[in-house]
């Protein structure tokens, strides 16, 4: 696994809306992302307020699939948005504009989740602890599609604790491989 370039630390307060306090790896505050719910308790939107700099918010796109969300800029600006295929899916896809990433458990056995780059591969890992968590970036992206990815990944943590179909075909064990013409 490459060395990771930075981490950011997340400790969470609250049970229904939940509130999580970003910091860097010496402990400086970085920002505060708050999750809202509705009375049926579905997450709605989230809001990021950094330290300095811009507000971030993160809401439900209208739709029946879950992990529908965007990410917008206190100005209005499209930064991203993300989906989930499917009911049974545990894959949750991300665009940016420029790539596409995809968001999977992590390897193994375990609670956290892999942000994939299409071309490059992993480029960040969010581990998952019981009132904490912590991201490690492992090459060049956003700080916004980190934030974005460990929204989407707190939303569903009980769904990472299998391994995915990726990590067999990644060891060469995900079965035959169809006869060649």
């Amino acid at each position: 696994m490459p060395q990771a370039l930075r981490t950011i630390c997340i400790k969470k307060k609250g049970l229904w809306n939940r509130t999580h306090l970003l910091s860097d790896e010496e402990g400086q505050p970085l920002g505060t992302l708050s999750v809202s719910r509705n009375r049926w308790g579905m997450v709605v939107a989230g809001e990021y307020r950094p330290e300095a700099g811009e507000v971030l918010r993160i809401r439900r796109d209208p739709g029946l699939l879950r992990g529908q969300f965007s990410l917008w800029s206190e100005d209005g600006e499209w930064l991203g948005s993300s989906l989930r295929w499917a009911f049974l899916r545990r894959q949750i896809d991300i665009w940016t504009g420029s790539k596409p990433f995809r968001i999977v458990p992590a390897r193994g056995f375990g609670r956290g989740w892999r942000v994939i780059a299409t071309k490059t591969g992993e480029a960040a890992s969010i581990k998952l602890g019981l009132g904490s968590t912590q991201i490690q970036q492992l090459r060049k992206i956003n700080f916004e599609l980190l934030l974005f990815a460990h929204f989407l990944g707190s939303l569903t943590t009980y769904e990472c604790f299998w391994p995915t179909a990726m990590d067999a075909e990644e060891r060469g064990t995900a079965g035959p491989k169809p006869a060649q013409a």
